[in-house]
């Protein structure tokens, strides 16, 4: 059983870099059994697919956060990082981690609500 679980600072102050983690359990993420996605949904919009990185620690970006972005991962702790700079309210949302294979998100983390505020 694949399980996701998000952790890290629910708020964040204007400016500043929004830092969170996933930790995957049930498979490794260097297994290409899946890719490893970062998203997020704004209060009263819809999903938004931040990034993913690949089971060989390549990374795609969304063309509109690209010069904020970062996905990492820590294949000893079997875990995968976003990292968001220079936050604005507008970043305000749930952030999810995802597991996608065949184009397909088969398993989610419970979500984390991130809220971007001084």
């Amino acid at each position: 059983q694949v399980q996701l679980q998000e952790s890290g600072p629910g708020l964040v102050k204007p400016s500043l870099t929004l830092s969170l983690t996933c930790t995957v359990s049930g498979v490794s993420i260097t297994s290409n059994l899946y890719a490893w996605s970062w998203i997020r949904q704004p209060p009263g919009k819809g999903l938004e697919w931040m990034g993913v990185i690949a089971y060989d620690g390549s990374t795609y970006y969304a063309s509109s956060l690209e010069s904020r972005i970062s996905i990492s991962r820590d294949t000893s702790k079997n875990q995968f990082s976003l990292q968001l700079s220079s936050v604005a309210p507008e970043d305000t949302a749930v952030y999810y981690c995802a597991a996608s294979s065949g184009g397909s998100y088969g398993y989610w983390g419970q979500g984390t609500q991130v809220t971007v505020s001084s």
